[in-house]
């Protein structure tokens, strides 16, 4: 059965003010803007008045929640490309849900390789071209390295302009002045092997950290399904793993979706479950929210309404320009 650690969100900043040069490392008030995943058992959506907002333990109003339409999204579909081959069986699932995507929303598809991303479709509306654009992974243990080296290096260097579009086709979104918030979706077994050992005594892991705190500052909710490898399935190796998942799903307001131990039959449910999510998602516009440059403040949403959860990302970057809704440059 489908078992959700991580419930979802996502968050995201934009700098609305500058601040003098003799108080660089100190930044004025700024309104914030976060991503906040609804889920509500009436279909019921909160107003503004609805919601308590806490920005480190101080109570922050919020001012605005609006919806995201699909030309307002991007994700990044990153696989690994250590995964071993006979995830193949899983590519049907993989197109059919990028053919299926909102129109609009731009679709990325990348592999994560010794701590990179290398891209095979860049940020596209064309999904058959997308879905096109899937293969095998390459199945050689260790080709990936570390999955959060890549998280990290790729919401530093998130691809800035689609691709040209064809003649006919639906045209991109990704214009000057445009913005957008911006997902991951990332298919790995989640474990850091530079992290030495996988015991549940060492799931302390800097690198995994770091990932989470990159996205988190970058305003990228990172979600991720688990698949394992033969090497580690089953064991500590895959409870590290999934835990790493998790702890960075958590802390940038993504989801991790995996079944037990084992490999998924379909991806079918999980990609669904990630397409409700990324739909479901408001951005809440949080009053001035002081700070001290490059400083991450913990970030605490409620509702209430009855029936209503509200899902954000555990720490955001206020007035950080490289956010998940920053203007394309």
């Amino acid at each position: 059965m489908t078992r959700h650690l991580i419930l979802t969100a996502a968050a995201l900043t934009t700098l609305f003010a500058s601040t003098p040069l003799a108080h660089a490392q100190e930044e004025g008030p700024t309104p914030t803007q976060i991503l906040v995943s609804v889920e509500s058992k009436s279909g019921t959506v909160p107003t503004p008045a609805d919601i308590t907002a806490e920005v480190n333990g101080r109570p922050t109003p919020i001012t605005s929640f609006t919806p995201i339409p699909a030309s307002g999204v991007q994700i990044a579909l990153l696989l690994d490309d250590g995964l071993r081959q006979s995830f193949g069986i899983q590519l049907p699932d993989l197109k059919k849900w990028i053919t299926t995507l909102r129109p609009g929303t731009e679709v990325f598809v990348g592999y994560m390789q010794n701590g990179r991303v290398i891209p095979v479709q860049n940020f596209t509306t064309d999904y058959a071209a997308a879905a096109g654009r899937l293969r095998i992974p390459f199945g050689i243990s260790g080709a990936n390295g570390s999955p959060y080296f890549s998280v990290s290096d790729f919401v530093k260097n998130w691809p800035r302009t689609a691709e040209p579009q064809a003649p006919g086709q639906q045209p991109s979104s990704a214009v000057p002045g445009q913005a957008h918030a911006r997902f991951i979706l990332m298919l790995t077994n989640g474990v850091d092997p530079y992290n030495g050992s996988v015991s549940v005594l060492n799931q302390d892991s800097p690198y995994v950290q770091n990932a989470a705190n990159d996205a988190q500052r970058a305003g990228v909710p990172v979600y991720s399904i688990y698949y394992s490898d033969r090497a580690i399935r089953g064991g500590p190796a895959s409870f590290s793993g999934q835990s790493y998942l998790s702890q960075v799903a958590d802390a940038t307001g993504g989801r991790t979706y995996l079944q037990g131990l084992s490999n998924p039959v379909s991806l079918t449910p999980f990609l669904n479950d990630f397409s409700q999510a990324v739909a479901q998602t408001y951005i809440a516009t949080l009053d001035a929210v002081a700070h001290k440059k490059d400083t991450l403040l913990r970030l605490k949403l409620s509702s209430h309404e009855k029936g209503v959860k509200l899902h954000a990302p555990s720490e955001i970057h206020p007035g950080e320009r490289e956010s998940a809704l920053s203007t394309q440059l």
